[in-house]
């Protein structure tokens, strides 16, 4: 079937100033303007008037948890609780509401309430009248359980249980496996299912599912697989983190887990987060000055990973976030290029996941060992700044420098953007703008920089050259917005921000400037079938 589009904008770097598209097919088959659309009108199955609309590739969400955004649509959404005492109210409704099963619970962070500390284990008791409750910290690195989750779980002789109820490191993994494990089939479609056409609204056309042991089972990964190859939603490219010590290693995980995987990567996890105090620090936290966090891997887990997945074909990668922790993940890959040769680990495309504490020196051996970088910028638009949470953990002058996405494209390391849903919501034009408007004014990028990382980016990150462009030939994974006046915009604060003038060349964009209202999706196609709206 074709479709033909006009009477809109396409953004497309076959032609800056298109307003017509012609789909045949899954595959795009030109682009250009509404006159010589007149041409192709009697001959399209389906003639689309966009009305001013606009139409891009579909986003890329480069980091994502699909059933267990499903269970957080479906959870006690803590996010918008304004104390201690609102959010175990809301645990005490969703508890009568449950009619005593399983309370979850999701998004809370303690450092928005006035009592500044998160529900106790004998709290958490009372609200439930005895109940379980399992309520993952917004970082989902942490959580805080009932006493009769805590005794299902066996949580009790594992490392990172306190008595107070707060679950982290094994003990957390236990506690999420007891509320992950008793989820039937049928019900698991459902929650996935649910979090994709939530994707598909929210205009993404591919989400890379960062599977791992301790996040799901073979069976979630291998189900959520088989759904989107029945129905009609959005791509999945499936990574399991997973470690793994030589080839043949990594070959028995890719044969027992049974579904295409494109590397034992993603939260394959060297530290923890920033915001549990569970990542990886050179010098102590400012507001625990005790701690350092956590390392969860070495220089030599991370080398021998890293082979492994080289020689067996698969893409390698790690989710790391501390300072100390990128060292080690620096240390292991520059190991590896001493094994394989620097020019075969380049040609791999290895990636890093959130690599938030990285510095100059860094940067420029994940440059020069074709290390690609899949980072979260709604982290920054939420926790960075003077007075906020990477602020009060690691003190301003640390939190200046967290996330430096400018930095890591000057020196040449690709960028991918995701969301780590649901750390963050599926959002991707909050994600450009977080970019264009970082909270340290040296690590904005353009909007077109952050736009063409969140869309070909993304497909890059997976070994996939010819995905998220609209040109003749590309496969046919869009989405079309409905929108005010395009314009493109520059990231220095010192220039004018932004034009409208058509002569420059550049396609523009929706203005993503902070307060301006998101545009909305009106469709999104992948490779020419309709996902949203159903």
């Amino acid at each position: 079937m074709s479709v033909l589009y006009r009477g809109g904008a396409v953004y497309s770097p076959a032609d800056p100033f298109a307003t017509a598209m012609l789909v045949s097919g899954d595959t795009v088959a030109w682009v250009g303007s509404d006159d010589a659309a007149a041409g192709h009108a009697p001959h399209a199955d389906e003639v689309v008037e966009l009305d001013g609309a606009l139409v891009t590739p579909a986003f890329v969400d480069a980091h994502a948890h699909v059933t267990e955004t499903g269970l957080a649509l479906t959870g006690v959404d803590l996010g918008p609780a304004t104390s201690l005492a609102d959010a175990l109210a809301r645990v005490e409704a969703a508890g009568r509401r449950g009619g005593g099963r399983p309370v979850l619970g999701h998004g809370w962070d303690e450092r928005g309430w006035p009592e500044r500390r998160p529900p106790t284990r004998a709290e958490l008791d009372r609200a439930s009248y005895g109940g379980a409750v399992y309520l993952a910290r917004v970082d989902v690195h942490s959580a805080v359980v009932s006493s009769a989750r805590a005794q299902a779980a066996g949580l009790r002789d594992l490392e990172g249980w306190s008595e107070d109820g707060r679950a982290e490191r094994a003990a957390h993994h236990a506690a999420r496996d007891a509320t992950r494990s008793p989820i039937p089939p049928g019900a698991r479609a459902d929650l996935q299912r649910a979090a994709l056409q939530a994707a598909a609204a929210a205009g993404i056309g591919s989400l890379h599912e960062m599977s791992a042991p301790h996040i799901g089972t073979d069976d979630d990964l291998r189900g959520l697989l088989e759904l989107v190859a029945a129905e009609p939603l959005p791509d999945v490219l499936a990574y399991r983190g997973e470690l793994v010590a030589d080839e043949q290693g990594a070959r028995d995980v890719v044969s027992r887990i049974g579904v295409p995987l494109l590397g034992l990567a993603g939260d394959l996890c060297v530290d923890g987060s920033i915001g549990s105090r569970t990542a990886a620090l050179r010098e102590p936290y400012a507001d625990a000055p005790g701690s350092r966090g956590h390392a969860y891997l070495d220089a030599e887990q991370v080398r021998d990973h890293v082979v492994a997945c080289t020689r067996a074909g698969l893409q390698a990668g790690f989710h790391v976030i501390g300072d100390a922790a990128v060292d080690a993940v620096v240390e292991g890959l520059q190991l590896a290029a001493d094994v394989v040769g620097e020019g075969v680990l380049r040609r791999a495309r290895h990636r890093l996941e959130h690599v938030e504490m990285v510095d100059t020196e860094a940067i420029a051996a994940l440059a020069r060992l074709g290390v690609h970088a899949s980072v979260q910028p709604v982290f920054d638009a939420r926790w960075g700044g003077t007075t906020s949470m990477y602020a009060e953990r690691l003190g301003v002058g640390r939190a200046a420098r967290m996330n430096p996405f400018a930095a890591l494209a000057a020196a040449g390391v690709p960028l991918a953007l995701g969301s780590d849903s649901p750390v963050t919501p599926f959002d991707p034009w909050s994600a450009v703008g977080a970019c264009a408007f970082h909270h340290t004014p040296e690590q904005r990028t353009s909007a077109r920089a952050a736009f063409l990382a969140h869309t070909r980016g993304g497909w890059r990150a997976a070994g996939v050259d010819d995905g998220g462009v609209l040109v003749p030939g590309a496969p046919a994974t869009y989405a079309v917005w409905d929108r005010a006046d395009l314009v493109v915009q520059a990231p220095d604060d010192r220039i004018q921000a932004w034009s409208t003038d058509p002569r420059s060349g550049t396609p523009g964009l929706p203005d993503v400037s902070p307060g301006t209202p998101a545009p909305t999706c009106l469709r999104t196609v992948v490779r020419g079938v309709q996902v949203f709206p159903l």
